[in-house]
């Protein structure tokens, strides 16, 4: 039997689903809702904060709790690497995404910083370095408006991107096309990729980073990227807030034993 904080959320809940209580409106105050017999003042207080770190309301002093008005984010699987966008125009990852979700942009809501760093194991792993051989560290943090969306930081062998776009601090993307361009210049043109995503509670740090709901999860991106002959040209970690963002995948599914695969 569901505790009666997480019942009350999910009543709530569907009344925000079903256009009851529409963006923007503010949600009654914990003390109505206790005086209709909604639950004790701890109960209805769990039933926001539940409702805050899902991604339906926000919460401030001065506001109460309000509907979000802004649907989440689109996150594109393999539509955002299309080549036609970065190699033939100057729509980069992120770009993609927005214009996705129907959302405008500005390329400067993209910052970063460039810097040769001792690999991180996971960095290591993927490129098969040593653990804390040299790499470069281009991280961004992404924003939509004033609003933190996710950090993305790309690891790179220094011989693949020595004297190019890619280590210049310059803020936003790394020029037209962005770093998968700059690859594609440079002679290594993406082929596939592996994305890794997993939840997680933030640390303290990434709260205050990206501006996180109490409560609030994020989700971590390991995303490795191939040339053809299976050269690993980037190792990406991304840490996205859980709730501003929706993943979409539309991919053909495999037959293994049509191709082959199978005897």
């Amino acid at each position: 039997m569901a505790p009666k904080w997480r019942e009350l959320a999910d009543r709530i809940a569907e009344k925000i689903r079903s256009g009851e209580y529409a963006p923007g409106d503010q949600l009654p105050q914990i003390r109505d809702l206790v005086e209709a017999g909604e639950g004790s003042k701890s109960t209805v207080h769990a039933a926001y904060k539940a409702l805050e770190a899902e991604g339906l309301v926000t919460s401030s002093r001065g506001h109460g709790t309000v509907v979000r008005d802004r649907p989440a984010l689109k996150r594109l699987g393999i539509e955002r690497y299309d080549k036609a966008k970065w190699r033939d125009g100057d729509e980069v990852a992120f770009i993609a995404d927005r214009v996705a979700s129907g959302r405008s942009y500005r390329r400067n809501e993209q910052t970063q910083t460039v810097s040769k760093v001792p690999a991180p194991p996971a960095a290591a792993a993927a490129h098969g370095l040593p653990d804390g051989a040299d790499v470069y560290a281009r991280a961004r943090l992404v924003k939509e408006g004033t609003q933190p969306t996710h950090t993305l930081t790309s690891y790179y062998r220094p011989e693949h991107v020595e004297g190019t776009r890619i280590v210049d601090p310059t803020p936003g993307p790394a020029g037209r096309g962005g770093g998968f361009r700059v690859l594609y210049d440079a002679g290594y043109e993406i082929d596939h990729m592996r994305e890794t995503l997993f939840a997680r509670v933030p640390t303290a740090d990434e709260v205050q980073l990206l501006q996180l709901a109490p409560g609030e999860w994020v989700v971590e991106l390991h995303r490795t990227t191939f040339t053809a002959d299976g050269t690993v040209v980037e190792f990406a970690l991304g840490v996205h807030a859980a709730t501003r963002f929706s993943w979409t995948y539309d991919f053909k599914v495999p037959d293994s034993a049509a191709e082959g695969g199978v005897e």
